[in-house]
C-alpha cells in the first residue's frame, strides 16, 4: 500500500476514535501520557506513533471494542512500515559525519517529538520477513471484516479468534437496556444547562431521547440490563462471572442535577449487581431482591455464579452502578462456556463507554408540574 495512503487511513482512524469521545486533543492527551500537539498529528497523519500501545490506550478509552482494535493495530502496521521506509533517506537527526548541527538540538524541548525519527534507521527487514509480517497483516484484516457475526448495536465482538480460523457464532444472544430509572420514576440526571433550557421530564420510556437532546450524563447511579437467551433449548450457555472494567475517572461534572421526580418507590425490589465505582477495583457484587407486595416481605435470590441459560430459560441481569466522587467510565465484560469453547463479551453503551458521574454539591432540581417550572430543594420545601 503507498505510504500516504497508509498514513492517511491509520490517521483517518483516529480521528474517528477522537471524535467519538468527544473530548478535546489536550483532555485525552492527559489521560494517554501526551501532549495535545503529538494528539493532533497522530490524528492530521503528520506522524505515526512508534509503539502501538497509545492508540490502543486511545481506543479502550473511547470504548473501541476487539474487532476495532484489530483493525486500527492492522492499520498502524502499514503506516508504521510506510514510515520506516521513509526514514533511511532523513539522515538529519543523527548524521555520521555531518553531526555537529544536530548537537544543539537535544536542548531545546520542542525537538523532543521529533526522536522517534531517528530510531527507524535500522536496516530495512529481509524479504522473507517482510512477506511474513505482510501474511499476518492480511490474516488480521480478514479476522477483523469477516470473522464475527452481525450483531445489535450494543453488542461488541466477542474474545478473539485463533489466527486462521473464523469465529463460530455466539452460542446465545444478548441485548441490553442503559436509561433505566429505579422503580421506573426515580433518577437523577447531570446536564450542563440552565433550568429554563431544559425541558420538564419525559415518561421512563422516553428517557433515551431526552438524556441525548440534553447531553445528560448519569448522576450519582446508573442501572444496567442485560438480557441473555441460549440459541438452543437443551444446550445451556454457562455464565461464568461478570467484571467491571472503569476506563477513565475525572472529578464529578459541576453541572446541575435534575431529579426526574421527587421520590418513588415500589412493592419490589429487584435483585441486582451493586457496584461501587469509587473503589480502585469495583466489583459487581450480587444482591438480593424483596417482595413486599404480599401479606409478607419475600426475598428474591440474587443471581449466583456460574448460572446457566437457555433458549427456554433467558436471564436477566440488572447492573447498579454508583458513584458519589467521580465521573467514571466504564463497562463490563461477561465471561461464558459452553460445548467446549469459551470467550468474554464487552458489554458497552452502544459501543462507548457507560458514564456516571457523581453529584454532591451540585444544585438540585425538581419540576414543579403545577407551575411548570423546575425549582431547587430548598424551593419544594417551602412550596410544601
Amino acid at each position: 500500500m503507498p505510504k500516504d495512503a497508509a498514513v492517511e487511513e491509520f490517521a483517518g482512524l483516529v480521528r474517528a476514535l477522537k471524535a467519538r469521545d468527544g473530548r478535546s486533543y489536550e483532555a485525552l492527551g492527559r489521560r494517554l501520557s501526551v501532549s495535545a500537539s503529538t494528539l493532533h498529528r497522530y490524528c492530521s497523519g503528520a506522524t505515526v506513533p512508534e509503539e502501538f500501545a497509545v492508540v490502543d490506550r486511545l481506543a479502550l478509552l473511547c470504548g473501541a471494542d476487539e474487532e476495532e482494535r484489530r483493525t486500527l493495530e492492522a492499520a498502524w502496521t502499514e503506516a508504521d512500515r510506510a514510515r520506516r521506509r521513509t526514514a533511511p533517506p532523513v539522515p538529519s537527526p543523527t548524521p555520521g559525519p555531518a553531526a555537529p548541527e544536530p548537537k544543539p538540538d537535544p536542548a531545546p524541548e520542542p525537538t523532543a517529538p521529533e526522536a522517534p525519527r531517528a530510531r527507524p534507521r535500522r536496516a530495512a527487514p529481509a524479504p522473507l520477513l517482510v512477506a511474513a509480517a505482510v501474511t499476518l497483516v492480511v490474516l488480521a484484516l480478514a479476522a477483523a471484516l469477516l470473522g464475527h457475526p452481525a450483531r445489535t448495536a450494543s453488542a461488541p465482538a466477542p474474545a478473539s479468534t485463533p489466527p486462521g480460523r473464523t469465529a463460530a457464532p455466539l452460542p446465545f444472544t444478548w441485548t441490553i437496556g442503559s436509561q433505566l430509572w429505579q422503580g421506573g420514576c426515580g433518577h437523577t440526571y447531570v446536564v450542563d444547562r440552565a433550568p429554563r433550557a431544559v425541558a420538564p421530564p419525559p415518561v421512563a420510556a422516553d428517557s433515551g431521547a431526552w438524556a441525548r437532546t440534553h447531553g445528560a450524563v448519569h448522576g450519582g447511579e446508573a442501572l444496567v440490563r442485560i438480557t441473555l437467551q441460549g440459541r438452543s433449548p437443551s444446550d445451556a450457555v454457562v455464565l461464568q462471572a461478570l467484571h467491571v472494567r472503569v476506563v477513565d475517572r475525572a472529578a464529578p461534572l459541576p453541572w446541575n442535577a435534575y431529579r426526574m421526580d421527587n421520590g418513588c418507590g415500589g412493592a419490589v425490589t429487584p435483585r441486582h449487581f451493586a457496584v461501587d465505582l469509587d473503589r480502585p477495583r469495583p466489583l459487581a457484587r450480587p444482591v438480593d431482591g424483596l417482595d413486599a407486595s404480599g401479606a409478607e416481605v419475600r426475598t428474591i435470590p440474587s443471581v449466583a455464579f456460574p448460572y446457566k441459560v437457555t433458549s427456554s430459560d433467558p436471564e436477566e441481569l440488572l447492573v447498579s452502578a454508583r458513584t458519589a466522587g467521580c465521573d467514571c467510565r466504564w463497562y463490563l465484560e461477561l465471561e461464558w462456556s459452553a460445548g467446549g469453547r469459551s470467550g468474554t463479551v464487552r458489554i458497552t453503551d452502544g459501543g462507548k463507554p457507560f458514564r456516571t458521574s457523581g453529584t454532591a454539591g451540585r444544585p438540585a432540581y425538581l419540576y414543579d408540574s403545577a407551575e411548570g417550572l423546575w425549582i431547587t430543594d430548598a424551593e419544594s420545601g417551602q412550596t410544601g
